[in-house]
């Protein structure tokens, strides 16, 4: 009887017992029934697999360097008898092992492709050629980590190789008996060999130009042959009544002396068993695959932290630690190889396609960080982020995911330096963070020009052609055919025309496609770069001769403040990101009607250009946690978070029982309101927490102390203890916990801690915040201790994510647009009313007329202030709050009022931070960065 292990090898479509056979026919009929009843197992197992999941298509990739056409109608047969969908390759014969590896290498890629096995001349059955294969692909079994998985007896986690199996499905029983193989090497004999001496067989393997090859064939009770026959060996030094089983095709001419001699040959039997054996291979593959489309526990090593004292640089922190390789992380927390690309060691893009596999995965709890009124040197939210993180998981043993948004390099190279947190609570390596990381804003930078350049190519041309002409050029005549693309069709059925044959249209119809008409004076599309350059604040373009006198004034924004950061930040698919650029207004027409990115054609290109940028970055904490890295919006005039994708990958990834924690940009009045009003109604997620950062000293600068100023040492007042100013301060941390409460999230304030601050100002604010409707008021120390000085913020944040939530938002999208932006002001801001200018009246009404007046409302202000005026601190009140334009974002899906006067292109300081950034030319090391 055959032995559990292997029992097991051969499940779950081999059956548990066939009737003993004698004979060349009934081995034959035995081996035909054992191919019949295993076909029969594998189309239910599969079948069973496909209710289950009804968006399965099992498909099997062969690749063949041969010209047997049997073979491959074979598999075909099978394939399609037990519902799998086959791909042939087919090489020509003498195809190199080179060309072979090349085919397997692009098939192991292939998500679409879960089986892949070879059907090659002998001679190209190379240890190279082998182990190409993907392991979790290998059908055949024939990669050495299958082969090492069975000979360890790990019979559930290898695939046999289907010819083994069929020669062992073969034979009777063998316990005691001697098995010659003779010409059988490589995996399959190896695997032979295993599977019959767990048998009891006594083995034996032989080449067929070896000496004692006579005698060996002569006591052999059993004799495998796996390859083809030399002539020079008679069939006569095989006694008779020895039991010979051929594994090759080559073989079939030698059965009519084996019958006279009366051997029991059952070479027939092992092609066509051998093949459905592959197949039940495929269908066990497939049962492994649906398993690991699953969501998976993760396996997390977190990085050990040795801190510091006196705490060294923010770089010198982020090379001291040895991040994990980054395919490392990803394996750690359930992704799969190929929902990676990777860049260096340290990062990768996950590819969208992770949100269909874990689509029944409940989401994990969702916690935004936001902040106070800040200073201008920032109170630390991302090093919170972090900080939170890093407890959470490395301290608690809690999953968690942070979502950070990309900095520019223009605050990089300026004077506010990164964004990857700091201390021992950051992102590593934090040069890479704060610098190119995977190129998504010069993706951006490039799609943005591009279609600022079509707005004003496309006026120079209307301008000197005639409709003919233009129509000529817009729709020319290739290879004597002329036809209109595909987004030129769409144009079409837009203005009502619906035709597709550019040869039947009027004149009228023709000019109307043709002339967009753009008004020069309304274009809202500006040209961007990623370097703070004030001199680019308004340009004058068009001043060659050959733009024929068509000049105008326009500008630059820097990179982040484009319209197609924001949509990046907001998109929910590729789809709906094609749809939004689309949707983007970039001028009015001579008639007051918008003209979009679509209009121009241009749609298509913007999205090549986006392809890459859609997908997240994965990067890691210092104490080796996950990071998503994605999008960075202008926290000013856009809505300054990070992107829905990221956060709605990482909410799959966490678990039903894990974290992810965001930021929104300055402070609650702006980024989290935001965040609220439009991030999470283009995503449908529902906020858990709100952690809102504090910091003893921003609280006296509310409380009356004196400016702060970037690179300017801070005064007396903030290095002393003084608990009235801290006291005088409250008010401002007191107002942004009623701001969280008008949107029916609890939330916990974490107190940055800084060496100056005394604990009586600690203990202070704490009780203050609690006081004054908090869940919970927690000091931080995470910039100096990493997550375990943030435990107790952890620990706070969990408890508060299982109180009821009553999120809502803060106004009706169909109210409208002056009375949403009238809501902001007075329940945020504390303004008593607001103040259009005739401009932005202007605008509102011609928003509205244009159908745009359902869209959410994404204020333009300081983020120093709660009012207008950044030098009015703590908390105004009784202010006008003056909007002087009103402007749109269409494909982004806001309207953004401008509150006073907002600069789109930051502008670098005396002393950038660029005096202090420089590159060893030897090790290549950056230095003086933060």
């Amino acid at each position: 009887m055959r032995s559990a292990a292997l029992r097991r090898c051969l499940a779950p479509a081999l059956p548990a017992a066939l009737p003993p056979s004698r004979g060349l026919c009934g081995r034959r009929a035995r081996g035909a029934e054992a191919a019949r009843k295993i076909t029969e197992n594998a189309k239910k197992s599969l079948a069973s697999l496909k209710r289950e999941n009804p968006q399965l298509e099992p498909t099997l990739a062969i690749i063949q360097a041969h010209n047997d056409h049997l073979i491959q109608e074979i598999n075909k047969n099978f394939a399609e008898e037990v519902g799998l969908h086959v791909i042939h390759i087919s090489l020509p014969e003498g195809s190199s092992k080179d060309e072979i590896v090349y085919e397997i290498l692009r098939l192991n890629e292939d998500p679409n492709v879960q089986g892949l096995a070879l059907d090659l001349p002998e001679s190209l059955y190379s240890s190279k050629v082998l182990n190409a294969v993907k392991p979790e692909k290998d059908v055949d079994g024939l990669s050495d980590v299958n082969l090492g998985r069975l000979v360890r007896g790990d019979a559930h986690d290898c695939l046999v190789p289907p010819t083994a199996c069929a020669v062992m499905e073969l034979l009777e029983d063998i316990g005691g008996k001697t098995v010659l193989l003779v010409g059988a090497g490589g995996a399959v004999g190896a695997a032979l060999q295993c599977m019959l001496q767990r048998e009891g067989a006594a083995t034996l393997s032989c080449r067929w130009k070896a000496s004692q090859l006579q005698t060996k064939l002569h006591h052999a009770d059993v004799v495998v042959v796996g390859s083809t026959k030399p002539d020079d060996v008679p069939v006569s030094w095989i006694k008779p009544g020895t039991t010979v089983i051929s594994c090759s095709r080559d073989f079939l001419s030698e059965r009519h002396n084996y019958s006279q001699q009366n051997n029991r040959a059952a070479e027939n039997a092992v092609g066509s068993l051998a093949i459905a054996m592959r197949m039940q291979n495929m269908v066990k593959n497939m049962e492994r695959w649906i398993q690991s489309q699953k969501y998976r526990k993760w396996d997390l090593h977190c990085l050990k932290l040795q801190p510091l004292s006196p705490v060294p640089s923010d770089i010198e922190i982020s090379r001291a630690q040895s991040p994990k390789a980054v395919d490392v992380l990803a394996k750690e927390i359930g992704l799969l190889t190929d929902e990676i690309e990777i860049y260096g060691q340290t990062k990768a893009k996950v590819r969208l396609s992770l949100l269909e596999r874990l689509k029944d995965q409940p989401d994990g709890k969702y916690v935004l960080v936001a902040g106070i009124t800040p200073t201008p040197l920032g109170e630390g939210k991302s090093t919170v982020t972090i900080g939170l993180v890093q407890a959470l998981t490395a301290h608690l043993n809690i999953n968690s995911f942070a979502c950070l948004r990309q900095p520019s390099q223009g605050p990089t190279f300026g004077v506010k330096g990164g964004a990857a947190g700091g201390g021992y609570a950051q992102v590593i390596p934090m040069e890479e963070f704060n610098l190119h990381l995977t190129g998504d804003i010069h993706a951006i930078t490039a799609a943005n020009n591009l279609l600022a350049a079509a707005i004003d190519a496309r006026i120079l041309h209307e301008n000197t052609q005639s409709d003919k002409a233009l129509y000529n050029r817009l729709v020319p005549v290739v290879n004597g055919v002329r036809g209109f693309s595909a987004i030129q069709l769409a144009r079409l059925r837009r203005l009502g025309i619906n035709k597709t044959d550019p040869g039947t249209l009027t004149e009228e119809e023709m000019s109307k496609f043709v002339r967009l008409d753009i008004d020069p004076s309304t274009i809202t599309w500006q040209r961007v770069v990623d370097t703070n350059d004030r001199f680019l604040r308004k340009i004058t373009v068009g001043q060659a001769n050959t733009e024929k006198g068509f000049v105008r004034q326009a500008q630059f924004d820097i990179a982040v403040a484009s319209e197609i950061m924001a949509i990046l930040a907001l998109t929910t698919s590729l789809q709906d990101m094609k749809e939004r650029l689309g949707k983007m207004v970039v001028a009015n027409n001579k008639n007051g009607e918008p003209v979009t990115a679509e209009d121009l054609g241009v749609t298509g290109a913007l999205a090549v250009l986006m392809k890459d940028a859609i997908k997240p970055t994965l990067m890691q904490t210092l104490e080796g946690t996950p990071v998503f890295v994605h999008a960075g919006p202008f926290a000013n005039i856009a809505h300054g978070n990070s992107s829905v994708l990221g956060d709605k990958i990482a909410l799959k990834l966490v678990g039903e029982r894990g974290f992810v924690v965001t930021e929104a940009g300055f402070g609650a009045d702006i980024g989290m309101e935001k965040f609220f009003n439009i991030k999470c109604r283009a995503s449908g997620l529902v906020p858990s927490v709100v952690v809102l950062v504090a910091t003893v000293r921003a609280l006296k600068m509310h409380g009356g102390g004196p400016n702060v100023t970037a690179g300017a040492p801070l005064k007396k007042e903030y290095t002393e203890e003084n608990l009235q100013l801290v006291a005088d301060g409250c008010c401002n941390l007191q107002k942004q916990i009623q701001i969280t409460q008008l949107f029916g999230v609890p939330v916990v304030v974490a107190l940055n801690v800084f060496k100056t601050d005394s604990p009586a100002e600690v203990d202070l604010v704490c009780k203050i915040a609690k006081q004054s409707g908090a869940f919970d008021a927690v000091p931080c120390n995470h910039w100096s201790a990493g997550g375990r000085g943030a435990v107790k913020l952890a620990q706070a944040v969990e408890k508060a994510a299982n109180q009821k939530n009553s999120f809502k938002y803060l106004y009706s999208l169909e109210l409208p647009i002056v009375e949403k932006i009238r809501i902001i002001a007075q329940k945020v801001y504390g303004a008593q009313d607001i103040e259009l200018s005739p401009a932005a009246q202007s605008q509102v009404d011609r928003y509205t007329r244009q159908g745009f007046g359902n869209l959410p409302i994404c204020m333009a202000k300081t983020h120093l202030s709660l009012s207008h005026q950044p030098e009015r601190k703590g908390v105004p009140t009784g202010f006008i709050l003056p909007i002087s334009d009103v402007r749109a974002s269409i494909g982004a899906g806001f309207i953004y009022p401008l509150v006073g006067t907002m600069t789109t292109m930051p502008g670098l300081p005396t002393r950038p931070c660029f005096y202090d950034i420089d590159l060893d030319p030897i090790t290549e090391q950056v230095t003086g960065l933060f």
